[in-house]
């Protein structure tokens, strides 16, 4: 079998939802890491709340876009915390979080994927606004083909109806595509539904203990260019977003 593409998850991935720690930091002090990482793992648990709940026929009936998802787990965050949001500081973290950064290898990995040909995109929670945004500002914009968003189906992933726009965008089976996150609960999802799976073990973390291991484990995202070989000149298709 041929790998043929690569889909990136966004948060997490390519984007470090957790370079709003600093900014935090700076405005409560003592608490930048934890209001990060209880602002991260409520907007995850906000997504699977919503789409869980949404009937079948009836996905908008809960539905936010993600941008509302992530004000609202920061205020969630901040209020578990004991912390005092002021409306000026809240929107200062939502800003930084339209712009975080990037991984320090992300940049030149997309540059040589782009370089040898292969077709590349994103298939993230986020929604249009806020990944138009991050792709931008992260310098990407030239470097990816396709930008998908789940918010043309209203559900968010693990849901197969999300993983389902990768294939559908790019004319591809999902086990022709390579799915690549830095969070093992999107690899084992993406792995589920029938993707060729990397997941980007940064931190070392044990894997999942579901009876189901990504196709492939690796630590940062320079090991997608393994699935490339320089020698392999795969046509790339039209740019969208």
């Amino acid at each position: 079998m041929k790998i043929r593409a690569v889909l990136f998850d966004a948060y997490g991935t390519l984007f470090d939802v957790h370079s709003v720690a600093l900014l935090a930091e700076q405005l409560f002090p003592g608490c930048g890491d934890k209001l990060s990482v209880l602002w991260r793992d409520k907007q995850i648990e906000y997504t699977r709340l919503i789409t869980m709940s949404a009937a079948p026929g009836d996905e908008a009936r809960h539905y936010l876009p993600f941008w509302d998802i992530t004000r609202a787990s920061l205020r969630c965050a901040a209020a578990r915390l004991g912390l005092t949001l002021l409306p000026a500081a809240e929107e200062q973290l939502m800003n930084q979080y339209r712009h975080l950064s990037a991984f320090a290898e992300n940049h030149e990995v997309l540059k040589t994927l782009k370089r040898r040909g292969v077709s590349t995109g994103i298939l993230s929670n986020g929604d249009p606004g806020m990944l138009g945004v991050a792709v931008k500002s992260a310098g990407f914009a030239d470097l990816l083909q396709h930008v998908i968003s789940v918010h043309s189906v209203r559900r968010y992933k693990t849901d197969p109806a999300a993983y389902a726009l990768g294939p559908a965008t790019l004319g591809l089976p999902a086990r022709e595509i390579l799915f690549v996150s830095s969070n093992a609960w999107d690899a084992i999802g993406a792995t589920w539904f029938g993707y060729t799976t990397l997941w980007v073990n940064r931190s070392g973390a044990a894997p999942e203990q579901l009876g189901t291991e990504p196709t492939f484990t690796g630590r940062s995202l320079r090991d997608v260019l393994d699935h490339f070989p320089a020698s392999a000149q795969p046509t790339r298709p039209t740019r969208s977003t």
